[in-house]
């Protein structure tokens, strides 16, 4: 007995109806139900919560709808207080789900010790990059009247010589002895508009020269931290030893809006 086409045909076209009816409540379910159940597009952006304390964390989160844990792992910047927030995770700028825990490091208050470098006979910029690899600072720079000019001669740490391998509390700052050629020596002032702070101080350092006074201008074009001028002005010559007063940009605070919402995918 032959099939009947009209009933196949039937069947068909029912099977095709099942098929995309199927495939609409998915659709539907995948965009519009589950979103709604998962609260699906709704995120908290993740606030910048470095050199907070626990009770300014404690605050801000909880406005925000999320969650802190400490870490067991700690960190030392001795610019910032003890037991504030170093690090966290998700970094700040993230969005997030609400109640999600954010991870936090802070600074111990007990700096850890490092051993001291050998500076002696390297020049002032090699110090310099020597003490910041141990987390250490460098301090005051007496110039002296030597033949090694811009070369430490000696290494101080509270008002005393220190000697190589000498344990120092993370942060300390070191002062140096440099040379500063036979007789009054001048050099002349290198031009450091246009670039960062850190890469100034190492200009004037190499120079025989250090870095003055340091005053801050709002200005939006330019990046955080950059150079706008000096004085003594560049080309000038000055005394070896001598400051160079800079000005810089200042850091502009951006604040993101407390919970933004993105459009659902």
């Amino acid at each position: 007995m032959k099939p009947n086409k009209s009933l196949l045909k039937l069947i068909t076209l029912h099977l095709v109806l099942i098929v995309v009816a199927a495939n609409c409540v998915l659709f539907l379910f995948f965009q519009f139900v589950l979103p709604v159940m998962t609260h699906h597009g709704q995120f908290i952006t993740v606030p910048n919560l470095k050199g907070n304390s626990l009770e300014e964390v404690a605050a801000c989160l909880t406005q925000r709808n999320l969650r802190f844990e400490v870490t067991e792992d700690f960190a030392y910047l001795p610019e910032y207080p003890p037991m504030t927030v170093l690090q966290q995770h998700p970094k700040a700028g993230a969005y997030v789900k609400k109640d999600r825990k954010i991870y936090l490091t802070l600074n111990t208050n007990i700096p850890p010790e490092v051993k001291m470098p050998n500076l002696v006979d390297g020049s002032i910029r090699n110090a310099q990059v020597c003490l910041k690899s141990q987390g250490l600072l460098l301090g005051a720079i007496q110039h002296v009247p030597d033949i090694a000019q811009n070369a430490v001669l000696e290494q101080w740490y509270q008002g005393k010589q220190i000697a190589p391998g000498t344990l120092v509390k993370q942060g300390s700052r070191i002062d140096l002895v440099v040379g500063a050629g036979l007789g009054k020596q001048k050099v002349e002032i290198p031009q450091a508009a246009g670039i960062r702070l850190e890469a100034a101080q190492h200009l004037f350092l190499s120079a025989g020269l250090k870095v003055g006074n340091i005053t801050y201008e709002p200005t939006p074009e330019q990046a955080p931290g950059t150079v706008l001028r000096q004085v003594p002005a560049a080309g000038k010559k000055v005394y070896i030893g001598e400051s160079i007063d800079l000005w810089l940009v200042e850091q502009q605070e951006v604040v993101a809006p407390d919970v933004p919402h993105l459009p659902a995918h």
